[in-house]
Parts: structure tokens; C-alpha cells; sequence
């Protein structure tokens, strides 16, 4: 029997692709060049030899660098003047890693999670300031909800998203419920109050669920993963028809979604 599978996408296509693209420009590459240069060498460097290496004055390498340090990327000995990779590349460069690190972790547990479940599972986690599927275990179910790699999800108006706005940083919460709230279906929550008082209902039971948020007759059933730090680094959810995820969904789905974003947890070096 042949499946169905129909792609689940949470927003329109981005205003951005219909707009003409923008070269590069070489102020930019220059200063890339010079965060790629420090970041590959073993000890500081003078302005001379940055310069040098990159075939540009002292003053053009001296603007670069001072803006490069106010950020973080780049950094200063004030004894010697010589310059090193800022402490931002390091924090940004473990942010990286960690998201591939969890994303090859979690993968055994998504298809355990599928077979537990027979339906559709993926893991998510930020790229930048969006929420981004970033692995899926096809479903077993003759029509397949899928959710490919790349989907974008809202916070407010998703299982994946709730749990972020409820496991995450407080400043990513306040940031989101502080912008305008987009109705997906008429059961997408846009009412502040209302998504505060849900989230601290997800904080309690560990868990997050959206029935008819991202399509008519479609659930997802999701729950939070954490590293070492105890920090959320991603988020597990399963999605499928409301007849085999229902509302609430079965105690054993709830279960093997929880088991699932631990054992991935476990994996990241989380420890309760």
C-alpha cells in the first residue's frame, strides 16, 4: 500500500527570496578573513604581520580589529599589542558543535522513538533565533505528517516551540510573546496570559502538545532536552494524525517521547 506523505510548513515563503540578492562586499570579506586568520594561528600576531598576511594596510587591518575586539571575536595583549581570537569565537564555535554533537546523538533514539510510536519523529533546536527541524525518522502510518528537515516552527503555535518557550532562556520567552503572535489554525494561542499560564502547565508535566495547531487533525507531542549544564540544547517531538496522537495523547506516547528526550539528555551529558 502506498503511503501519503504530506510536508507540514509553518510559514510562508521568506519576503527575502523575492527580493533581488546583494553582493558581497569586501569590507566584509576582509574582516571574515582576519577572524579566520586568528582563529588558525597558534600565537598573537602584530598589525604587521595581520596586514601582511592579508594584503592590506595597517590602518584598513586597525579598523577591522577594532571593531572585531568590541564584538568579542578578537583580542588584545596590552603588554605586547599583538592580537589572538577573541573568547566569542570559542562560545560560538562549542554552540556549533554542540548542535551537530546532538543532532548524531540523538538519532538511535529518534528511530527507537518511531518504533515505539509508529509515527513520524524529529528533534529541533536554534539556528540563529529560528526553530529548525533538524532531524526526521519517517513514520510507519499509511498518511505520513512530515515535518522535512529545514521546517521552521513557531514558538507559540507549536509542541517544539512551547517547549522552548518553556525550558528555554527567559529572554528568548519575553522576546517572543513581546511580538506579534501569528494564528495558524483557530486553535493557535495568541493571548499572552494564556501562553504563559500553558507554559508553566509544560514546565510541571515535563511535555508540550499542539492538536490542530499546524493542521487541522494533526497533533505533535514533544519534550526538552538538556546538556550538561542543564541548559536546553534541543527539543524531541512526535507528529501524526489526531486518531493515533489524540488529545491528550496516551500516557505510553507521552512516555516514549519524555524516555526519548532523557536518553538523548543522558547522551549530551545531562544528569538529574
Amino acid at each position: 500500500m502506498q503511503k501519503i506523505v504530506l510536508n507540514i510548513e509553518m510559514e510562508k515563503a521568506e519576503a527575502s527570496a523575492q527580493r533581488p540578492r546583494e553582493s558581497g562586499t569586501s569590507t566584509l570579506d576582509l574582516a571574515l578573513r582576519a577572524v579566520e586568520l586568528l582563529a588558525l594561528r597558534h600565537a598573537p600576531m602584530s598589525l604587521g604581520e595581520i596586514a601582511k598576511a592579508l594584503g592590506a594596510t595597517k590602518p584598513t587591518i586597525y579598523r577591522h580589529l577594532t571593531t572585531l575586539i568590541r564584538h568579542g571575536f578578537a583580542w588584545q595583549d596590552a603588554r605586547t599589542g599583538y592580537y589572538a581570537a577573541g573568547v566569542k569565537l570559542m562560545t560560538l564555535g562549542e554552540a556549533v558543535q554542540q548542535q551537530f554533537d546532538v543532532i548524531a546523538t540523538s538519532k538511535p533514539h529518534l528511530i527507537q522513538l518511531r518504533d515505539k510510536t509508529s509515527q513520524s519523529a524529529t528533534i529541533c533546536t536554534l539556528v540563529g533565533e529560528e526553530l529548525i527541524v533538524m532531524e526526521r525518522v519517517e513514520g510507519r502510518s499509511i498518511i505520513e505528517f512530515g515535518t522535512p528537515r529545514g521546517t521552521r516552527f513557531d514558538f507559540h503555535a507549536s509542541a517544539h516551540g512551547r517547549v522552548w518557550l518553556a525550558f528555554g532562556p527567559h529572554e528568548l520567552t519575553d522576546k517572543v510573546l513581546a511580538g506579534p503572535l501569528k494564528s495558524w489554525s483557530g486553535e493557535v494561542r495568541t493571548s499572552v496570559p494564556t501562553i504563559r499560564r500553558e507554559i508553566e502547565l509544560i514546565r510541571a508535566r515535563g511535555w508540550a502538545m499542539a492538536p490542530n495547531e499546524m493542521v487541522d487533525g494533526v497533533n505533535a507531542l514533544a519534550a526538552p532536552v538538556f546538556d550538561h549544564r542543564g541548559e536546553l540544547i534541543a527539543s524531541v517531538a512526535i507528529v501524526g494524525s489526531l486518531q493515533f496522537i489524540p488529545s491528550p495523547p496516551l500516557p505510553e506516547q507521552i512516555d516514549a517521547v519524555v524516555q526519548c528526550a532523557r536518553a538523548v539528555s543522558s547522551a549530551c551529558g545531562w544528569r538529574r
